[in-house]
């Protein structure tokens, strides 16, 4: 996306200040203001773009605050006892409609960049398919085997330490760093929306459609993210954990995976029947 030399500065403040630099983290943590860090391009531009936003509507806010505090001195009725009989002012006029036409073209340049950057991938180098259940996700993998398996949400009497609350699965996405992933998502029932923070997407599943959206992550590590729709009383219950590995400990997963899960269209019945644990 494209960057203002002088504003950069300005950046780097509200970075700080939002959490959007610093350590990699992968879960929302306690009192954090601000994005989670940004573990693939689309994020760090969303993260950009959000920052140039924030400086906009800041400097905005402040300008018509002076503008009224200045309005409502100058022109109190004490200090101006008879009112100017002025109804246009033709240079005001052409300020206050072309100002906002200049500060619109500035936003939609690098959010319609931005737009596009982040629709699709031309060349995806590996595809995934996110199915959202009530209450739980499924998710195939075409290209490897193609073996699918489900992600339950971990109960809380269940976890292990460091394990998060709310966000941990039995089974894990596992997916392969600097790799331009596809992710296919919809759903078997109801709206669901399959959404990771640090990856910069939010896709929503819709039964009968298939949605496409994608990523590439930059570091290994475990990300979480959760079901963004309100798909029934137990939303809050199907997060979603990645774990993000080399490419090398990815092959090597593929091949443990095609033994250790059904294939695609042949799933095991004593598993579908699972439901929420």
């Amino acid at each position: 996306m494209t960057r203002w030399l002088f504003l950069g500065p300005f950046y780097a403040l509200i970075g700080l200040a939002t959490g959007s630099g610093g350590a990699m983290a992968a879960q929302p943590e306690p009192w954090q203001l601000g994005f989670q860090p940004a573990a693939t391009p689309v994020m760090a531009q969303l993260t950009s773009f959000h920052n140039l936003l924030l400086w906009i509507i800041t400097l905005i806010s402040i300008f018509v605050l002076v503008l009224l505090a200045y309005v409502c001195f100058r022109f109190r009725a004490s200090a101006n006892a008879t009112p100017s009989k002025r109804t246009h002012h033709t240079l005001l006029e052409i300020a206050w409609t072309a100002v906002p036409v200049l500060i619109l073209v500035v936003i939609a340049i690098p959010s319609f960049k931005l737009l596009y950057f982040m629709d699709r991938t031309t060349d995806p180098e590996l595809t995934i398919k996110a199915i959202g259940h009530q209450w739980y996700w499924s998710y195939e993998y075409p290209d490897d085997g193609d073996f699918t398996f489900d992600a339950y949400m971990v109960a809380d009497d269940d976890l292990e330490a460091g394990q998060p609350r709310l966000l941990t699965t039995d089974n894990a996405i596992v997916l392969p760093v600097q790799t331009n992933i596809q992710v296919l998502v919809t759903a078997t029932d109801v709206l669901h929306s399959w959404a990771v923070p640090s990856f910069g997407v939010k896709m929503d599943g819709v039964p009968g459609r298939i949605n496409e959206t994608w990523f590439r992550i930059e570091e290994p590590g475990m990300y979480y993210g959760q079901c963004s729709e309100l798909c029934g009383d137990l939303h809050g219950f199907m997060p979603i954990m990645v774990r993000a590995v080399s490419k090398e400990e990815f092959d090597a997963w593929t091949q443990q995976a095609q033994e250790e899960f059904a294939r695609a269209g042949n799933v095991d019945v004593a598993q579908d029947e699972q439901g929420y644990r």
